[in-house]
Formats: C-alpha cells, sequence, structure tokens
C-alpha cells in the first residue's frame, strides 16, 4: 500500500501521523510511504530522519495526496484537506464529527473510506487508539489547573504541593476512568490530599480496588450515584461557564 503522511495544518497541531519509527515498520512490510516535507518538525523530526526511515519526501500536501492510496493524519482534516480526498482513499486520524457536521458531509462526499482513531476498537471492546488521548488529557489537567491557580493567571494564588508551613492543595477528580486516573497519577506527584468520586457499578467497584492499591497512601475513594456524579458534573460546567462569561465581561469594559 502507498501511505500518505502530510503536514498537519490545523492551529496549534505539530504532531505527525507518523514517526520514522512507524514509518520505518511500514516499509519494512512492504508499503511505500510519502512524507510531506517539514511534516516532523514541530517534535523534532527532520526530512533525513524520514528518508533514514525509508520515507519519500514529497514538497506539498497535494502531492501526497494525490500519490497516496491511505493518508495518515493526527487530526481531522481541514477543509482545503478535504478537497483533496478522492473516492475509494482510505483516510486514517481522529474525525470528532459529532459537533462538526461541515466536516461530515464534506467526507461523505468525498466517498473516501474515513476511519476515526477514536472509533477503533479491540477484541475486548476497548479503545485503544483514543486511550493515549484520554492518558494525555488526565496527566495536563493536573498541570494546567496548576498554572490556573497562579495569581497572574486570575486564580487564587495556590501552589498545589505548598511549601513548609503552608499546606498542599486538596484535587477533586471526579470519574475513575483513563482521564481520572492518570490525573491522580500526576497528582500524587504534588503530594497533596486527593477525593477520588466516580459512578457505582460493579465495574468501577472493581476499578476502584485497583485505584486504591495503586494511590492508597494519597488517595482518598468514594463512590457517587450515577444521578449525583451527573449533577456535579453538570454544576462544574456551569461554573466554568459562568468564569468565562465573567472574564469576557471583564474583557469588554
Amino acid at each position: 500500500m502507498i501511505i500518505g503522511v502530510p503536514k498537519e495544518i490545523k492551529v496549534h497541531e505539530y504532531r505527525v501521523g507518523m514517526v520514522p519509527a512507524s514509518v520505518s515498520e511500514a516499509v519494512a512490510h512492504g508499503h511505500t510511504v510519502y512524507v510531506e516535507t517539514l511534516a516532523g518538525t514541530g517534535i523534532g523530526f527532520s526530512d533525513q530522519d524520514f528518508i533514514d526511515a525509508g520515507a519519500q519526501i514529497l514538497p506539498t500536501a497535494e502531492a501526497v495526496f494525490a500519490e497516496s492510496e491511505m493518508i495518515v493524519k493526527v487530526k481531522e482534516p481541514q477543509a482545503v484537506e478535504r478537497a483533496m480526498l478522492r473516492e475509494g482513499q482510505i483516510l486514517f486520524t481522529y474525525l470528532h464529527l459529532a459537533p462538526d457536521p461541515e466536516q461530515t458531509i464534506d467526507l461523505v462526499n468525498s466517498k473516501a473510506v474515513c476511519i476515526a482513531y477514536e472509533t477503533v476498537t479491540d477484541d475486548k471492546g476497548r479503545l485503544p487508539l483514543l486511550a493515549p488521548m484520554s492518558e494525555v488529557a488526565g496527566r495536563m489537567s493536573i498541570q494546567a489547573g496548576a498554572f490556573a491557580l497562579e495569581k497572574s493567571k486570575g486564580g487564587r494564588g495556590m501552589l498545589l504541593a505548598g511549601v513548609p508551613g503552608v499546606e498542599p492543595a486538596k484535587v477533586v477528580i471526579i470519574g475513575g476512568g483513563v482521564v481520572g486516573a492518570n490525573a491522580a497519577q500526576m497528582a500524587v506527584g504534588y503530594v497533596q490530599t486527593l477525593l477520588y468520586l466516580t459512578v457505582t457499578s460493579t465495574y468501577y467497584v472493581t476499578w476502584m480496588r485497583s485505584l486504591a492499591v495503586l494511590f492508597s497512601v494519597y488517595t482518598q475513594l468514594k463512590m457517587l450515584s450515577k444521578n449525583t456524579y451527573l449533577k456535579l458534573t453538570l454544576l462544574l460546567v456551569v461554573y466554568w461557564l459562568l468564569v468565562l462569561l465573567h472574564r469576557n465581561w471583564l474583557l469588554l469594559k
């Protein structure tokens, strides 16, 4: 198969659909890989790195789309990219179609075979391509929260880990899935108390036992009913909407 890897063009997207190691693996299995020039510079890979792995470098995204049977990306194709898809061509990337009807219509009209990473399941019903993104989201949530707590960023001026004589913060994590577990893994590194909230079910009881073993020194685990969980989630959404509206109002004054 001829695989094409264009440079990502979505704002603030620096990743690339295939790194040199994955290119090398594909080439070893008899596939041809075309990579758009400078596609990997955002994460530290040069064109020469891809060439050394067995890829061929093409000068433009148009050339990559035209020559390839399958396009491998990271983020959903932008309008200019969707216009380059053709009937029968395979698109393999994150799509997130639910909030994007325009993209959905364009992909249907292209008659390409579009496979979303976030819908690929394994033989146990798990989502192996979505899980890494959930891991990243969970770990970054603590980092982002610490950043937002800084006084200069509009926060309370709180240091998550505290200092001698000053208590550390308390972190509340709602949900005990991949995102929540990875958030907890990061949070315990700051040595603050965690209150872990999750939905009541047989699956979650088993999962919480695992979390208790992993985080028992630092973590309090509590169960919530589904209704309480949904109410808390809704309250958090409303709270952050009000915060955003307040900040926008201040900017307009």
